[in-house]
């Protein structure tokens, strides 16, 4: 498997095409467009130094290494979150999945057409983790060795369907429209992201204004190796599968009076240790 500290999965101004590059472990800085860097035609080639290639940025693309892959959510994960919704925090992690399709890249503009527009549009940043290896019935303790990396994402939902008279509970039709789960804008390492409940914290701003602030230590309810072990059991999970881990509280369902994201909306979700992941609503 191959060894980075912030991976980052780009278009390249030469062909058009996708290449990864390592920023290594002495930058927070993502580079800007037009940046010549050093790129892998693979996620499996990153390191090795006969296959790369001097490559320009022309468009930052969410750091996974198989964007094929379909994504798994985590509801009601943190404390602050259940508090606002008035519910009991589960003895489990509620789970769900979002197809390939939901998947966007930071800085992308996120269209809506009237259907989701019309359907209370609503923001949830969160911490997300990618799997490094196909795992299946992982103990906790064992489940950080199946872990790849961590990235900024936005669990992007349509509030009206996740309503118990419209989709009976169930939250995949909410979340699973096409663009609905940015990620980035850097994937980094463990080793480099550090442990989870260190000091870090995600903050998630609307049009510069602070919607959502928390600290993972003390509102976070399942780790990351707990999620993993859960969702696992019986079940085969790709490499390369993203769990976005669930949101804090203020996201506008919960807001007085309610606020739903409009036209033009611009959503950054920052994280202690990655970065800033950034994305414009646009209403078609």
């Amino acid at each position: 498997m191959p060894r980075f500290s912030r991976l980052i999965r780009f278009e390249s101004a030469l062909d058009g095409q996708p290449y990864f590059a390592d920023l290594g472990a002495q930058t927070s800085e993502v580079p800007a467009l037009g940046t010549q860097i050093t790129g892998f035609k693979s996620f499996e080639d990153v390191g090795i130094e006969s296959l790369g290639k001097q490559v320009a940025i022309a468009k930052l693309l969410a750091p996974v290494p198989y964007p094929n892959v379909p994504l798994y959510c985590v509801g009601l994960n943190y404390r602050s979150h259940a508090a606002e919704a008035s519910l009991k925090i589960p003895a489990a992690p509620p789970l769900w999945t979002k197809p390939h399709t939901s998947l966007a890249d930071p800085d992308e503009d996120i269209e809506m057409n009237k259907f989701c527009a019309s359907t209370f549009p609503d923001y949830e940043g969160e911490l997300v983790f990618v799997t490094s290896k196909t795992c299946k019935d992982v103990s906790v303790s064992d489940a950080h060795l199946y872990i790849l990396g961590y990235t900024c994402g936005n669990d992007l939902s349509c509030r009206l369907h996740q309503l118990p008279d419209q989709a009976g509970g169930q939250f995949f039709f909410a979340k699973a429209f096409d663009k609905f789960a940015p990620l980035g804008p850097v994937l980094v390492s463990p080793e480099a992201f550090g442990d989870v409940y260190d000091n870090k914290k995600i903050i998630v701003r609307v049009n510069g204004k602070v919607r959502q602030e928390a600290e993972f230590k003390g509102d976070l309810i399942f780790s990351p190796a707990q999620i993993l072990s859960r969702m696992s059991q019986g079940t085969t999970i790709p490499a390369g599968t993203a769990i976005m881990t669930g949101t804090c509280a203020g996201v506008g369902a919960f807001m007085k009076p309610k606020t739903f994201l409009a036209n033009g909306d611009v959503v950054e979700v920052e994280i202690s240790n990655i970065g800033v992941l950034r994305n414009k609503i646009m209403f078609t």
